[in-house]
């Protein structure tokens, strides 16, 4: 396990602005009750945010036909939708949402080149929230493999404030390495092909490149 590359500078900012906050308190009212108090309480709050951009070693599991999932979390829709974004037509569309709690490094699903790559900015509403899709900031990739082609979006939530995508048109990607990172309670909606044989239902707990979402044909 190692922290995300890309957050360096607000693991930063989480450790120097609480120990400035700290230093000053000390300075100011000197050691009490209260002050041991609110000393503790940011430690704990430094602690979580460098723990909050952990990245887990995931081993895939399948093979080409196999799609895993990007994020842990919960699934919280499985249904038939039309993607109008790219692939412009009808889906099984898989959505995780992710808790404070979850592992926020982003996984590859599968292994191929990604064939479509767009942010968009955009509102900040709750990660489960049926709008979120389309109206919150996200960005879209679309990978296409030897046995299909599907699109993953990676959708800000109201305390999700940075996607981070490593996705540009034409690179080949590997399953189970990583694709990015949001920052904060967020959602993943993946749009399978048609015929995929979708392995979970609403409710189910996953893991990020170890949770089988389904088989291609």
């Amino acid at each position: 396990m190692h922290l995300d590359k890309d957050s360096y500078g607000t693991i930063a900012l989480a450790w120097l602005i609480p120990a400035a906050i700290v230093a000053a308190l000390f300075i100011f009212f000197g050691p009490s009750i209260v002050v041991w108090l609110l000393t503790a309480f940011l430690i704990v709050f430094m602690l979580f945010v460098t723990w909050f951009h952990r990245v887990p070693v995931r081993h895939t599991v399948g093979g080409e036909k196999t799609i895993c999932a990007v994020a842990d979390g919960k699934i919280i829709i499985v249904e038939k939708a039309y993607e109008k974004e790219y692939l412009k037509r009808e889906c099984m569309q898989v959505s995780i949402y992710m808790n404070f709690f979850d592992v926020h490094a982003n996984f590859w699903p599968m292994d191929g080149e990604v064939s479509y790559y767009k942010y968009h900015p955009g509102n900040y509403l709750l990660a489960f929230h049926p709008k979120a899709s389309e109206k919150n900031e996200h960005s879209s990739t679309a990978i296409k493999g030897n046995y299909g082609e599907l699109l993953f979006k990676q959708i800000a939530g109201t305390f999700a404030r940075r996607i981070v995508c490593y996705s540009k048109t034409g690179m080949l990607v590997k399953a189970g390495e990583q694709c990015g990172i949001i920052k904060f309670g967020s959602r993943i909606d993946m749009y399978l092909p048609l015929d995929a044989d979708i392995k979970v239902k609403v409710g189910d707990l996953t893991r990020a490149s170890e949770t089988v979402i389904a088989e291609l044909h």
